[in-house]
């Protein structure tokens, strides 16, 4: 079990070169606390589920994503340019490292969620997608092609006060579900464990307006969107860089 004074707040050195920097924005962060059961089956080898409180975690993550380049190159601009929702859930292997289990990832553009798939083995799918702003309130909207009842619609209002969201910086449960900066993955076989480094999130709290969610269903977490989140979160943006991905 996590100890909340454990728990790093800030990216250790990436320790390589990058070979991917992207920009995430209009973040929104929707957690439910699970009994550690409900996702362990969903680990990959040599991982089990990073337990703090007693509770495991399922998250939808909610973004922007822009900005995109590799090695250094000049940004993408329509190719590297799309919105995100994933499923995710939090890992940590036999060396101890923490890291993000993907439980499904929703995106916009065909060629990134083909490529990700086959460099990676992430579990991303082509979907319909859009991101909105409109009287302080931040909406997606993503449908997957294919099979539309596998969606989601979010709405939340980020909250802006200083002093609140200030605490959050000291918060172990924001900073266990916020600061990960690294995934872990099983493909072809094997399990990876892809590094990545970003700022700490600046992190706001944030009232969940609207959620009509069948994602987390689909990725085998039922009854989940039936209740409320046990935390809302959002972040304006950060800039994060990727190393090349490590076997376990």
């Amino acid at each position: 079990m996590t100890h909340p004074a454990s728990i790093p707040t800030h990216a250790p050195p990436l320790g390589s070169s990058p070979v991917l920097q992207q920009r995430w924005s209009e973040v929104t962060f929707l957690h439910w606390r699970v009994d550690p059961s409900v996702v362990a089956p969903h680990m990959p080898a040599g991982c089990r589920p990073d337990v703090i409180d007693g509770s495991a975690w399922v998250g939808i993550i909610a973004f922007q994503m822009s900005q995109s380049s590799f090695f250094g190159s000049p940004n993408v601009p329509w190719l590297g340019n799309f919105p995100e929702v994933n499923v995710r859930l939090y890992s940590i292997d036999e060396h101890g490292r923490r890291g993000v289990v993907f439980a499904s990832l929703e995106a916009s553009h065909l060629i990134p969620v083909l490529v990700a798939r086959a460099v990676f083995g992430l579990k991303y799918q082509w979907a319909s997608m859009r991101i909105g702003q409109r009287d302080g309130k931040v909406a997606y909207r993503t449908s997957r092609h294919g099979n539309p009842a596998a969606s989601s619609h979010i709405i939340v209002r980020p909250g802006h006060d200083v002093a609140a969201n200030a605490e959050l910086a000291s918060d172990p449960i924001s900073t266990f579900l916020t600061a990960r900066w690294a995934f872990h993955e099983r493909h072809l076989g094997r399990t990876i464990y892809c590094r990545n480094h970003h700022e700490p999130w600046p992190l706001q709290r944030a009232e969940l307006v609207y959620l009509n969610d069948s994602l987390m269903a689909a990725a085998g977490f039922e009854g989940l969107a039936d209740r409320a989140p046990e935390s809302v979160l959002y972040a304006s943006a950060i800039t994060t860089v990727f190393a090349a991905p490590q076997l376990r």
